[in-house]
């Protein structure tokens, strides 16, 4: 395959994700606001291209020159969880950097076909199914609809690839990777895959390392047959059963302890 494109790459599970897929040996450019803060990386190997720049103020012209060299974009973008981080500038981080990448596709006329494979969240429901979340759930994701614009952009995100790019697109193939609650790990462990949440986002999320997720989406852009499976989806990762279980009740034990 050609270069791959990140965004995000400087985030907790985006640099897991340069990681694994450089070890997968997949040439890469990276676009971080700040190098520096890719501190789990060596930034001297050289089949990495670190671009230090704004994602939503890089013009779409040197956009393009990057995108002509790829052909996968993987998207691990998200807001801090500062006050500034939710409610300051960019509201639309996610969503204005998906529909960038996509215009910026339309606009250059390449050859091969793009993967565009976005990190979403298990909060958003997949439209096209449609998915029926537990009541509970739908009556606090509509007051996060009001109360947290982080929210709404991934919504926003997930609905430009559905609605704009499509299922029958002739440039780009797309795919929602939606994890659950998310928990650091060191090593890649077992996890499924599910079509939609098969628990409650709100009140009865499960766990999902975020290392397993940067080797799920490294998957996605290097495995055909898997992305063939899941290309126009919003697949859902949960870490395996076990592994799940053990993590819930760690955390109940945590509560319990703070009490």
């Amino acid at each position: 395959m050609k270069k791959a494109l990140v965004l995000g790459a400087s985030g907790a599970t985006g640099q897991l994700l340069v990681e694994i897929l450089l070890q997968k040996g997949v040439e890469l450019i990276a676009i971080v606001r700040n190098a520096n803060s890719m501190t789990n990386i060596d930034r001297s190997r050289p089949s990495l291209q670190i671009v230090e720049a704004e994602i939503s103020e890089i013009s779409e012209s040197e956009l393009a020159q990057y995108l002509r060299e790829c052909e996968v974009v993987l998207s691990c973008l998200g807001h801090n969880l500062t006050f500034k981080g939710m409610f300051g500038h960019p509201k639309r981080l996610v969503s204005d950097a998906i529909k960038k990448v996509v215009q910026t596709i339309e606009s250059i006329k390449a050859d091969n076909k793009f993967k565009i494979i976005l990190m979403n969240t298990t909060g958003n429901s997949n439209r096209d199914i449609p998915e029926k979340p537990p009541y509970s759930q739908r009556i606090v994701i509509s007051l996060l609809r009001f109360l947290l614009p982080p929210h709404v952009d991934n919504e926003e995100a997930a609905d430009f690839l559905r609605l704009h790019v499509g299922q029958n697109n002739n440039n780009i193939e797309w795919a929602a990777v939606r994890p659950d609650a998310l928990i650091n790990e060191d090593q890649v462990s077992q996890y499924d895959i599910k079509t939609s949440p098969i628990r409650n986002a709100i009140f009865d999320a499960g766990s999902t390392s975020r290392i397993n997720v940067a080797d799920f989406i490294s998957e996605l852009a290097v495995n055909s047959e898997l992305w063939n499976e899941w290309k126009g989806k919003m697949p859902v990762i949960y870490n395996h059963a076990y592994k799940a279980n053990q993590a819930d009740a760690k955390k109940r034990r945590g509560r319990f302890a703070t009490l």
